[in-house]
Protein backbone atom coordinates (compact mmCIF):
# COMPACT_ATOMS: atom_id res chain seq x y z
CA UNK A 1 0.00 0.00 0.00
CA UNK A 2 1.22 3.47 -0.54
CA UNK A 3 2.15 5.48 1.98
CA UNK A 4 0.12 8.98 1.58
CA UNK A 5 2.25 11.14 3.08
CA UNK A 6 4.83 10.05 0.68
CA UNK A 7 2.54 10.37 -2.06
CA UNK A 8 1.31 13.92 -0.89
CA UNK A 9 5.40 14.77 -0.45
CA UNK A 10 5.33 13.88 -4.32
CA UNK A 11 2.38 16.49 -5.43
CA UNK A 12 0.15 18.69 -4.56
CA UNK A 13 -3.55 17.52 -4.16
CA UNK A 14 -5.89 19.25 -6.78
CA UNK A 15 -7.84 20.99 -4.34
CA UNK A 16 -4.21 22.47 -2.68
CA UNK A 17 -2.74 23.15 -6.72
CA UNK A 18 -6.14 25.01 -7.12
CA UNK A 19 -5.70 27.41 -4.48
CA UNK A 20 -1.87 27.86 -4.85
CA UNK A 21 -2.50 28.81 -8.67
CA UNK A 22 -3.79 31.84 -8.33
CA UNK A 23 -0.62 33.76 -6.32
CA UNK A 24 1.61 31.55 -8.43
CA UNK A 25 0.15 32.80 -11.52
CA UNK A 26 -0.23 36.80 -9.89
CA UNK A 27 3.66 36.37 -9.19
CA UNK A 28 4.49 35.54 -12.87
CA UNK A 29 2.19 38.09 -14.36
CA UNK A 30 4.16 40.55 -11.40
CA UNK A 31 7.28 39.70 -12.95
CA UNK A 32 6.58 39.20 -16.30
CA UNK A 33 4.84 42.26 -17.54
CA UNK A 34 7.36 44.68 -16.62
CA UNK A 35 9.75 42.12 -18.73
CA UNK A 36 7.35 42.16 -21.68
CA UNK A 37 6.98 45.94 -21.49
CA UNK A 38 10.87 46.57 -21.58
CA UNK A 39 11.19 44.15 -24.80
CA UNK A 40 7.95 45.52 -26.22
CA UNK A 41 9.47 49.31 -25.91
CA UNK A 42 12.94 48.07 -27.47
CA UNK A 43 11.13 46.97 -30.47
CA UNK A 44 8.29 49.71 -30.94
CA UNK A 45 11.11 52.63 -30.13
CA UNK A 46 13.55 52.88 -33.26
CA UNK A 47 16.22 54.86 -31.13
CA UNK A 48 16.92 52.00 -28.62
CA UNK A 49 17.99 49.35 -31.26
CA UNK A 50 20.27 52.46 -32.50
CA UNK A 51 21.99 53.29 -29.14
CA UNK A 52 22.87 49.89 -28.44
CA UNK A 53 25.75 50.70 -30.51
CA UNK A 54 26.91 54.00 -29.28
CA UNK A 55 30.11 54.84 -27.69
CA UNK A 56 28.16 55.37 -24.61
CA UNK A 57 26.79 52.02 -24.58
CA UNK A 58 29.48 49.63 -25.60
CA UNK A 59 32.14 51.57 -22.92
CA UNK A 60 29.42 50.44 -20.08
CA UNK A 61 29.02 47.13 -21.33
CA UNK A 62 32.96 46.73 -21.76
CA UNK A 63 33.55 47.89 -18.27
CA UNK A 64 30.68 46.14 -16.68
CA UNK A 65 31.88 42.61 -18.25
CA UNK A 66 35.82 43.33 -16.92
CA UNK A 67 34.52 44.48 -13.62
CA UNK A 68 32.05 41.70 -12.84
CA UNK A 69 34.19 39.25 -14.19
CA UNK A 70 37.63 40.56 -12.25
CA UNK A 71 35.26 40.68 -9.22
CA UNK A 72 34.68 36.64 -9.67
CA UNK A 73 37.24 35.71 -10.30
CA UNK A 74 38.32 37.10 -6.76
CA UNK A 75 35.17 35.84 -5.28
CA UNK A 76 36.12 32.40 -6.15
CA UNK A 77 39.54 32.48 -4.80
CA UNK A 78 38.51 34.04 -1.11
CA UNK A 79 35.16 32.29 -1.33
CA UNK A 80 35.87 28.96 -2.01
CA UNK A 81 37.89 28.23 1.05
CA UNK A 82 35.87 30.52 3.45
CA UNK A 83 32.98 28.14 2.22
CA UNK A 84 34.52 24.96 2.78
CA UNK A 85 35.58 26.26 5.98
CA UNK A 86 32.43 27.47 7.21
CA UNK A 87 30.51 23.75 6.19
CA UNK A 88 33.19 21.90 7.59
CA UNK A 89 34.98 23.34 10.57
CA UNK A 90 34.02 24.02 13.76
CA UNK A 91 36.29 26.32 15.07
CA UNK A 92 36.54 29.47 17.22
CA UNK A 93 34.75 32.77 16.33
CA UNK A 94 32.74 30.99 13.50
CA UNK A 95 29.63 32.65 14.17
CA UNK A 96 31.20 35.91 13.83
CA UNK A 97 32.60 34.90 10.28
CA UNK A 98 29.32 33.78 9.53
CA UNK A 99 27.77 37.30 10.40
CA UNK A 100 30.81 38.81 8.71
CA UNK A 101 29.83 36.85 5.51
CA UNK A 102 25.99 37.10 5.56
CA UNK A 103 25.97 40.84 6.91
CA UNK A 104 26.85 42.36 2.92
CA UNK A 105 23.56 40.89 1.48
CA UNK A 106 21.77 42.80 3.93
CA UNK A 107 23.39 45.72 3.94
CA UNK A 108 22.48 48.58 2.24
CA UNK A 109 24.72 49.00 -0.83
CA UNK A 110 24.94 52.96 0.15
CA UNK A 111 25.85 52.20 3.76
CA UNK A 112 28.49 49.63 2.06
CA UNK A 113 29.75 52.34 -0.07
CA UNK A 114 30.13 54.92 2.61
CA UNK A 115 32.05 52.23 4.56
CA UNK A 116 34.13 51.27 1.68
CA UNK A 117 35.55 55.19 1.28
CA UNK A 118 36.15 55.51 4.80
CA UNK A 119 38.09 52.61 4.84
CA UNK A 120 39.99 53.28 1.69
CA UNK A 121 39.50 56.65 0.85
CA UNK A 122 42.42 59.61 1.09
CA UNK A 123 41.74 60.03 4.54
CA UNK A 124 40.73 56.31 5.59
CA UNK A 125 41.52 53.54 8.26
CA UNK A 126 43.69 52.04 5.35
CA UNK A 127 43.60 54.26 2.47
CA UNK A 128 45.48 57.22 4.42
CA UNK A 129 48.23 54.70 4.53
CA UNK A 130 47.96 53.75 1.21
CA UNK A 131 48.09 57.25 -0.13
CA UNK A 132 51.21 58.39 1.72
CA UNK A 133 52.80 55.12 -0.98
CA UNK A 134 50.85 56.82 -4.16
CA UNK A 135 48.07 54.37 -3.87
CA UNK A 136 44.49 55.98 -3.90
CA UNK A 137 41.55 53.38 -4.44
CA UNK A 138 38.47 55.77 -4.91
CA UNK A 139 37.00 56.51 -7.91
CA UNK A 140 38.88 54.30 -9.93
CA UNK A 141 38.34 50.95 -11.68
CA UNK A 142 40.10 49.38 -8.57
CA UNK A 143 36.95 51.31 -6.29
CA UNK A 144 34.68 49.28 -8.84
CA UNK A 145 35.90 45.90 -8.41
CA UNK A 146 36.23 46.33 -4.64
CA UNK A 147 32.65 47.73 -4.32
CA UNK A 148 31.28 44.70 -6.25
CA UNK A 149 33.48 41.87 -4.53
CA UNK A 150 32.11 43.20 -1.20
CA UNK A 151 28.54 42.86 -2.39
CA UNK A 152 28.56 39.58 -4.40
CA UNK A 153 31.07 37.85 -2.45
CA UNK A 154 28.93 36.63 0.17
CA UNK A 155 25.96 35.57 -2.74
CA UNK A 156 29.25 33.00 -3.94
CA UNK A 157 29.83 31.97 0.10
CA UNK A 158 26.89 31.14 1.32
CA UNK A 159 25.50 29.25 -1.92
CA UNK A 160 28.54 27.02 -1.66
CA UNK A 161 28.37 26.57 1.83
CA UNK A 162 25.44 25.09 1.24
CA UNK A 163 26.74 22.37 -1.44
CA UNK A 164 29.49 21.30 0.46
CA UNK A 165 27.59 20.96 3.59
CA UNK A 166 25.23 18.74 1.23
CA UNK A 167 27.75 16.51 0.31
CA UNK A 168 28.15 13.41 2.43
CA UNK A 169 31.38 13.47 4.59
CA UNK A 170 31.69 9.67 3.85
CA UNK A 171 33.60 10.10 0.19
CA UNK A 172 35.59 12.22 1.77
CA UNK A 173 36.75 9.89 4.68
CA UNK A 174 36.76 6.79 1.58
CA UNK A 175 39.45 9.18 -0.29
CA UNK A 176 41.90 9.54 2.53
CA UNK A 177 41.68 5.52 3.19
CA UNK A 178 42.78 5.31 -0.20
CA UNK A 179 46.00 7.60 0.72
CA UNK A 180 44.66 10.67 -1.29
CA UNK A 181 45.71 14.38 0.76
CA UNK A 182 43.34 16.51 2.31
CA UNK A 183 43.74 18.80 -0.53
CA UNK A 184 43.39 16.65 -3.41
CA UNK A 185 40.22 15.11 -1.39
CA UNK A 186 39.23 18.60 -2.08
CA UNK A 187 39.97 19.05 -5.32
CA UNK A 188 39.05 15.32 -6.51
CA UNK A 189 36.33 14.80 -4.91
CA UNK A 190 34.26 17.39 -2.60
CA UNK A 191 34.30 20.27 -5.35
CA UNK A 192 33.39 18.13 -7.94
CA UNK A 193 30.19 16.83 -5.87
CA UNK A 194 29.80 19.97 -5.09
CA UNK A 195 29.85 21.64 -8.57
CA UNK A 196 26.02 22.44 -8.83
CA UNK A 197 26.15 24.83 -5.93
CA UNK A 198 29.77 25.80 -7.28
CA UNK A 199 27.77 26.88 -10.74
CA UNK A 200 24.73 28.75 -8.87
CA UNK A 201 26.97 30.93 -6.57
CA UNK A 202 29.39 32.10 -9.42
CA UNK A 203 26.07 33.20 -11.30
CA UNK A 204 24.65 34.92 -8.33
CA UNK A 205 28.10 36.80 -7.71
CA UNK A 206 28.49 37.45 -11.05
CA UNK A 207 25.05 38.86 -11.62
CA UNK A 208 25.06 40.43 -8.59
CA UNK A 209 28.55 42.36 -9.20
CA UNK A 210 26.84 43.36 -12.95
CA UNK A 211 24.28 44.83 -11.39
CA UNK A 212 25.98 46.54 -8.45
CA UNK A 213 24.99 50.52 -7.91
CA UNK A 214 24.86 51.83 -4.41
CA UNK A 215 28.51 51.19 -3.27
CA UNK A 216 29.77 51.57 -6.43
CA UNK A 217 28.35 55.44 -7.09
CA UNK A 218 29.53 56.35 -3.86
CA UNK A 219 32.81 54.40 -3.73
CA UNK A 220 33.73 54.92 -7.24
CA UNK A 221 31.90 57.42 -8.81
CA UNK A 222 30.24 57.51 -12.40
CA UNK A 223 32.60 58.51 -14.66
CA UNK A 224 32.69 57.42 -18.38
CA UNK A 225 34.99 54.71 -19.70
CA UNK A 226 36.61 54.35 -15.90
CA UNK A 227 34.14 53.84 -13.08
CA UNK A 228 30.40 53.48 -15.07
CA UNK A 229 29.16 50.62 -15.10
CA UNK A 230 25.84 49.51 -17.28
CA UNK A 231 23.72 50.44 -13.92
CA UNK A 232 25.14 53.47 -13.61
CA UNK A 233 25.12 54.31 -17.28
CA UNK A 234 21.37 53.53 -16.97
CA UNK A 235 21.10 56.98 -14.51
CA UNK A 236 23.51 58.61 -16.81
CA UNK A 237 21.04 58.13 -19.80
CA UNK A 238 17.95 59.83 -17.39
CA UNK A 239 19.91 62.95 -17.48
CA UNK A 240 21.21 62.97 -20.67
CA UNK A 241 19.74 63.53 -24.06
CA UNK A 242 19.52 59.99 -24.04
CA UNK A 243 16.31 60.07 -22.05
CA UNK A 244 14.28 56.89 -21.64
CA UNK A 245 14.89 55.04 -25.01
CA UNK A 246 18.87 55.02 -23.86
CA UNK A 247 18.48 53.76 -20.50
CA UNK A 248 15.80 50.80 -22.28
CA UNK A 249 18.88 49.66 -24.53
CA UNK A 250 21.31 49.67 -21.55
CA UNK A 251 18.35 47.73 -19.58
CA UNK A 252 17.64 45.25 -22.39
CA UNK A 253 21.28 44.37 -22.87
CA UNK A 254 21.53 43.55 -18.72
CA UNK A 255 18.18 41.75 -19.45
CA UNK A 256 19.44 39.60 -22.21
CA UNK A 257 22.82 38.52 -20.07
CA UNK A 258 20.91 37.87 -16.99
CA UNK A 259 18.33 35.72 -19.40
CA UNK A 260 21.59 33.76 -21.11
CA UNK A 261 23.46 32.93 -17.87
CA UNK A 262 20.14 31.32 -16.25
CA UNK A 263 19.58 29.46 -19.58
CA UNK A 264 23.30 27.93 -19.30
CA UNK A 265 23.38 26.93 -15.84
CA UNK A 266 20.30 25.74 -15.67
CA UNK A 267 21.71 23.45 -18.73
CA UNK A 268 25.10 22.95 -16.97
CA UNK A 269 23.24 22.09 -13.55
CA UNK A 270 20.76 19.29 -15.62
CA UNK A 271 24.02 17.42 -17.50
CA UNK A 272 26.07 16.58 -14.38
CA UNK A 273 26.33 12.96 -13.42
CA UNK A 274 23.99 11.47 -10.68
CA UNK A 275 26.31 11.19 -8.40
CA UNK A 276 27.57 14.89 -8.66
CA UNK A 277 24.51 15.96 -8.32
Amino acid sequence: MTNPAARYGRSLTPSLASVFATPALLLALFVAVPLVALAARSVNDGEVLDRLTTPFVLHALRLSLVTSTLTLGLALVLGVPAAYLLARARIPGRRMLVLLVELPMVLPPTVAGVALLVAFGRRGLIGGWLADRGLEIPFTTTAVVLAQLFVATPFLVRTLQAGFESVDSLYERVSATLGMSPLRTFWRVTLPLARPALLSGAVLCWTRALSELGATLIFAGSFEGRTETMPLAIITAFESSAGLSGAVALSLILLAVALALLLVVRVAIRQQPLDAA
